[in-house]
């Protein structure tokens, strides 16, 4: 609507110019806004300000022969005027709104689809914890943004791929390994003595557990060496099996799964290090291999293969994103946990390096998730297993309720995760206020049909019958829904669907208490559930970016 409003005023100050009411010998970007108070008009704008100096002339006298030319035989406009010290607020007529919602109309479910995105080629990677334990509550907010992010793109017209990488390989995987060796020699009867920063949640007991009621306790007469060389591997395979049905059930499913060991097995850690040698971004130093990121916005270089010849996590990952680059992505996209803020400009300072920008690789930082029960903070640690897994939260209030409070708030926020709020059946519940509305429009046409109402044809329903405030509140809501998806994908911040989508709901919730839709009258019957479909087809959209199922009944 803002576009087609712009191209109004463009042409007014055509006819303007033409007639010598206006010079613009400078014409600034026209910008477009909402009016805080809706009885001030649709749009806005400060346009005869921005002219004011180069027109030489008060805004307000700007404004008024701005708005003249609005006005003058344009059927779209219904006032325009000029306010305080040169505002500009245009109230739309109501065939303007009326023409619009037929188009919604005509696209059906595709409405709100953009081409914003240019087909660029991008891909999302995120989640991608390390095979050491359960999803917990952090991991599945990083799912839900990665995942509903992936589909916001695609829906602005993006080619979207999505990528977990595996990180299995490390010290975090030997430890992996002997925190299950000794557990298994626990279970068999056998006395350990557990390391302190080994794995002791209950899950690697039951992984033991496995090994034990599959093989019996025949491990025990291996080498210690082939010991935890079968037990790292049954151990991974075990987590990641875990790792990928929880993610299944919770919506989330990847295109690609990238093995952190394939790097090696491909030698792209050698070529990629190789690569910035030649470019004269490695050298070594006290029997160390290190790469030159200083001059950038990193604080130091850092050792990428240390004295012993064991490589760093830096390493692995130079070699995946230059893995990422070559494999002629548009825009790369990672999501990481908080934590790793200190990582952020290491890896951004070596993608420079190799000559690649923010317009080419961008990382989205998830913040933490505290979750709430009864008021108070539940716990969460990894290697001490006081956390509240993934599964766990969604076994609690389901999948719809675990992603939209996920989803609710900037990703790059706090978010306190009320347990019992998720649960409640009520408008208070953010996810259930936006799902009723959908199963309440439902209802209505379940009661239209029982009233052999036939369901509304575009050609044959008179949309003049669409008068009431309260429906042109809702047409304008609906017909803002693109520039939501729009403005969402470039500023990759999915939360505002969730936004829009609740706003949506509460127009249409008090219109809902204050107009009958299904009447004694035909014709306005129709036009009020033709505006219904268009109602239900854009919270079925917007709950289906978001992950969130779309019910006909509650």
């Amino acid at each position: 609507m803002k576009e087609t409003v712009k191209q109004l005023i463009s042409d007014a100050l055509d006819r303007a110019r033409a007639k010598g009411d206006l010079n613009l010998a400078e014409t600034p970007d026209i910008i477009i806004e909402e009016p805080k108070d809706e009885t001030l008009g649709d749009f806005a704008t400060t346009l005869a300000m921005q002219l004011a100096r180069s027109e030489k002339k008060n805004p307000k006298v700007i404004a008024e022969v701005i708005c003249g030319f609005l006005k003058d035989g344009n059927d779209a406009i219904d006032s325009a005027q000029v306010a305080g010290p040169g505002f500009i607020n245009i109230k739309m007529s109501a065939d303007f709104f009326r023409k619009r919602l037929r188009e919604v109309v005509e696209q059906g479910r595709d409405f709100g689809r953009s081409d914003v995105g240019q087909n660029k080629k991008v891909l999302v990677e995120f989640v991608s914890a390390n095979p050491t334990g359960p999803l917990h509550v952090g991991h599945g907010r990083g799912a839900a943004v990665g995942h509903a992010l992936s589909c916001l793109l695609n829906m602005a017209g993006y080619d979207v791929s999505t990528e977990y990488y595996i990180n299995d390989v490390g010290n975090q995987m030997n430890m992996l390994g002997r925190s299950t060796w000794l557990r298994y020699k626990e279970l068999a009867g056998h006395k350990v003595t557990f390391p302190d920063d080994g794995y002791k949640g209950d899950y690697i007991r039951d992984i033991a557990q496995q090994v034990i009621d599959k093989d019996g306790t025949r491990h025990l007469d291996k080498p210690d060496e082939d010991a935890l060389t079968f037990f790292r591997q049954f151990s991974k395979d075990s987590i990641l099996e875990g790792i990928r049905n929880d993610l299944k059930e919770f919506r989330v499913e990847f295109d690609r799964w990238f093995s952190e060991a394939s790097l090696d097995e491909d030698d792209s850690v050698n070529r990629a290090i190789n690569w910035l040698r030649d470019k004269g971004f490695v050298y070594e130093k006290d029997g160390a291999t290190w790469v030159k990121i200083s001059e950038s916005q990193d604080a130091a270089d850092r050792v990428i293969i240390k004295q012993g010849g064991e490589r760093t996590y830096f390493c692995s990952d130079i070699a995946y994103h230059k893995n990422k680059v070559d494999r002629g992505y548009d825009l790369i996209l990672d999501l990481w946990g908080a934590d790793h803020h200190g990582y952020v400009p290491r890896m951004q300072s070596v993608l420079k390096a190799m000559g690649y920008g923010e317009e080419v690789f961008k990382i989205l930082l998830v913040q933490f998730v505290a979750l709430k029960r009864g008021g108070k903070k539940v716990s969460m640690s990894t290697r001490s297993g006081e956390f509240e897994t993934l599964s766990d939260v969604v076994a609690e209030v389901g999948v719809d309720a675990t992603r939209f409070f996920f989803l609710m708030r900037s990703a790059d926020s706090h978010l306190d995760f009320d347990l019992d709020l998720a649960k409640k059946e009520s408008p208070e519940n953010p996810v259930y206020y936006i799902q009723y509305a959908h199963a309440r429009i439902c209802s209505v046409f379940r009661t239209a049909e029982k009233q052999k109402v036939p369901f509304p044809e575009l050609d044959t329903t008179d949309l003049s019958q669409l008068k009431e405030a309260e429906e042109f509140a809702l047409i304008k809501k609906i017909l803002a829904y693109r520039e939501c998806i729009e403005k969402s994908a470039l500023t990759l911040e999915v939360h505002r669907i969730a936004f829009y989508l609740h706003e949506l709901v509460a127009i249409f919730h008090s219109y809902y208490k204050q107009h009958r839709i299904v009447t004694e009258d035909r014709e306005r019957t129709l036009a009020r559930l033709l505006l219904l479909d268009c109602l239900r087809n854009v919270i079925a959209s917007g709950l289906s970016i978001l992950g969130v199922s779309v019910p006909e009944k509650m």
